[in-house]
């Protein structure tokens, strides 16, 4: 495992935690265009400082953000979307969607990858 974790395969250890439980059971798949491309450094930091901001993936077309968002409540998430989520950095627009259920949870990657796979820290001979 420690050569795994030296190599950045391993980039860390988690606990799964319920969301519902400890009061985030309303999620929001949230998609952001942005109104010009020098705006992503702005855009990446202003989101990192969102707690509800739990996962974002930039994408290649538009939109140009996939943003997944969690609150207790729907008049928490509008409350989130009309004082922070408007206002970041170079947003052109947010489409909002509300996620009903979750069909598959997050799981680990599969089994077997799809390369092989060294152990050697980088520039390591």
């Amino acid at each position: 495992m420690r050569e795994l974790e030296t190599a950045g395969i391993i980039r860390g250890y988690r606990a799964v935690v319920d969301a519902a439980a400890i009061g985030y059971g309303f999620e929001v798949l949230l998609f952001a265009t942005l109104s010009r491309p020098d705006a992503v450094t702005e855009f990446d930091a202003a989101l990192a400082d969102i707690p509800e901001v739990i996962e974002a993936q930039r994408l290649f077309g538009e939109p140009d953000y996939l943003i997944r968002v969690v609150t207790a409540d729907l008049p928490s998430y509008q409350h989130l979307y009309e004082s922070v989520l408007v206002h970041l950095p170079g947003v052109r627009g947010l489409n909002s969607t509300i996620v009903m259920k979750q069909a598959v949870h997050p799981r680990p990657l599969p089994g077997r990858p799809p390369r092989a796979v060294t152990t050697r820290p980088p520039g390591a001979a």
